[in-house]
């Protein structure tokens, strides 16, 4: 990662100040507070992936308090920032919910009233998404806020590692590469915070994490032809009955939120660069169509275009 700043060299008395500044002078939307008297340490890295921008933080015993009138100064309800923990303690609270993180684990944070309460040597990893990124497939944020995403989970460990070979690896890639491996990156974040909160669910909100789940299962089998609702109902562990009964509380049928996704990302395909080789068919296949005659009848009824005009058009508004 690319260095930033650290206290290195500077003098004890001047350590924290000079932290302080930084934080504010990144328009990060939090309060900090030392919590003992030990030499302060600090220190931040950053790197880009294609549209994502990882930030890493290194710092002795803090707290950040995030607060309602920052907030409000810097305007970032549009985005939800994804945390690593890579060293030390962590205290996280927000939307009612405390929990500590450790080493290894994933957690979300809302730009919202929040604290963090950092021990000695913790160092830890921030990434911002989009907010509809995360809740259109996952529901509300206040779900899954501060939840920890420990490292016993598998879909967690894949994360973590993903993106830190991701960041070795960055320079090596095209601008398309990097953008295309940002988006996996953001569907395996969209994996383990589905497998997290299918652990433990209270009751009134098991129907929801039903439905988060099924959707994040139909993201990762877009391009299976036989993706129907039996399969999905069977992935989840539910009656077909059941799982409609869910799709229909959420406003729309489980066909319906198939075929929509699958549409979606052939929209993607088709406006993607480093897409414009493959033929219109094979693009259709690779979404889950089983012909291309099926596939340019519902695209059309969708979009409006046929999908070579819809390619036509991407590449047009490119030039």
């Amino acid at each position: 990662m690319q260095p930033l700043f650290s206290t290195d060299g500077t003098h004890p008395k001047d350590s924290f100040p000079l932290w302080r500044d930084l934080l504010r002078q990144r328009q990060l939307p939090i309060e900090v507070e030392r919590l003992d008297d030990s030499p302060f340490e600090g220190r931040l890295d950053v790197a880009a992936v294609g549209p994502l921008l990882l930030t890493r933080i290194a710092q002795g015993a803090v707290r950040n308090e995030a607060t309602p009138e920052l907030l409000r100064r810097l305007r970032k309800g549009d985005t939800l920032v994804v945390l690593f923990k890579l060293a030390g303690s962590l205290l996280v609270q927000q939307d009612e919910r405390t929990a500590g993180q450790r080493p290894g684990d994933v957690c979300v944070l809302d730009h919202r009233p929040a604290v963090l309460e950092s021990g000695p040597g913790s160092q830890s990893m921030f990434l911002e998404l989009p907010r509809q990124r995360l809740e259109s497939r996952l529901g509300p944020a206040r779900l899954y806020t501060a939840l920890p995403i420990g490292a016993e989970l598998g879909s967690a460990t894949l994360v973590r590692t993903f993106f830190h070979d991701l960041i070795q690896v960055r320079r090596q890639l095209t601008p398309d590469a990097a953008a295309r491996m940002a988006d996996v990156g953001v569907d395996l974040i969209v994996a383990s915070i589905a497998e997290r909160l299918a652990q433990e669910v209270p009751q009134p909100l098991h129907g929801t994490v039903v439905v988060q789940r099924a959707k994040a299962y139909v993201e990762a089998h877009l391009g299976d032809p036989d993706l129907d609702p039996p399969q999905l109902a069977a992935a989840m562990g539910v009656s077909l009955r059941r799982l409609q009964e869910l799709f229909h509380e959420h406003g729309q049928p489980i066909s319906d939120w198939i075929w929509h996704r699958r549409l979606e990302a052939a929209a993607r395909r088709l406006a993607d660069p480093s897409c414009g080789h493959l033929p219109i068919g094979t693009l259709a296949y690779g979404c889950g169509f089983a012909s291309q005659a099926h596939f340019a009848r519902r695209f059309k009824h969708h979009h409006g275009l046929t999908p070579s005009e819809y390619r036509q058009g991407a590449v047009s508004v490119r030039i």
